[in-house]
């Protein structure tokens, strides 16, 4: 690995000293708003490193709070990393790529899946098809249910994958480097509602990008603040960016 940061010195690159309306910081999800959008980050519990922002809590600015991302402290990455989806993840942008997909298939679409070992790395929310038609099926998680496997297998189960889909929380808890290098003889898709509508991502062994654009504000605040548990995509627009289609 040349340059551990250079992901998210990407990420960074773009963002602007956009006002800041309000930072949510909920149990299950993180939120940053700005006049044009609201940017999530899930939550992750980390509180322990020192920050790396004198006062990230009150940043006016997207620019101000956007660089907490590569803090190995998670709450004040998941702030950074909300900040940079107040950027990307905006309805103006997601209308100017034309990248908007059903939910049903946001991350697969025109995928053949039939025979390939897939290793999900996450509990994301996936269609039903693709167990159906894997041939060798994984799921990767750090807090795992019946029948994942834990995430320390990473390094023996995804070099043997096909497709892999991570999910965009390994950007804030620092994973997506190596599972990167992992994944590099795979397709690899980086989803979930954290994940930054970025060109630039593709620039690093990312195939596809599918994350959600929130475009119903008055409810996904209202799910951070009362900290209602599940996927939030009722409340916007999933989107699909696919290297092949730049």
């Amino acid at each position: 690995m040349i340059n551990f940061f250079a992901l998210y010195d990407a990420l960074l690159e773009e963002i602007p000293p956009t006002p800041i309306i309000s930072l949510c910081l909920g149990d299950f999800w993180t939120g940053v708003e700005t006049e044009d959008a609201l940017g999530l980050a899930m939550t992750t519990l980390g509180d322990t490193a020192p920050r790396t922002l004198p006062r990230w809590e009150g940043a006016s600015t997207l620019a101000e709070l956007a660089p907490g991302v590569k803090s190995w402290n998670f709450l004040e990455a998941g702030a950074g990393m909300a900040a940079v989806n107040a950027c990307c993840n905006t309805p103006g942008r997601l209308a100017r790529m034309n990248a908007g997909e059903p939910f049903d298939n946001y991350c697969t679409r025109g995928l053949d899946l039939r025979g390939k070992t897939v290793g999900v790395v996450g509990h994301l929310r996936m269609p039903e098809s693709l167990r159906r038609e894997a041939g060798r099926f994984f799921i990767l998680e750090r807090s795992p249910q019946p029948g994942d496997y834990p995430d320390s297998a990473c390094d023996a189960l995804l070099p043997g994958c096909d497709v892999v889909i991570i999910t965009a929380s390994t950007l804030v808890n620092k994973t997506l480097p190596h599972l990167l290098e992992l994944c590099a003889d795979a397709y690899t898709i980086l989803a979930g509602p954290t994940c930054p509508l970025c060109p630039r991502l593709l620039d690093f062994g990312i195939d596809r990008l599918s994350g959600l654009v929130v475009t119903d504000r008055t409810a996904m605040l209202h799910r951070i603040r009362s900290n209602l548990p599940g996927p939030p995509y009722p409340t916007g627009q999933p989107f699909l960016l696919t290297k092949e289609g730049l």
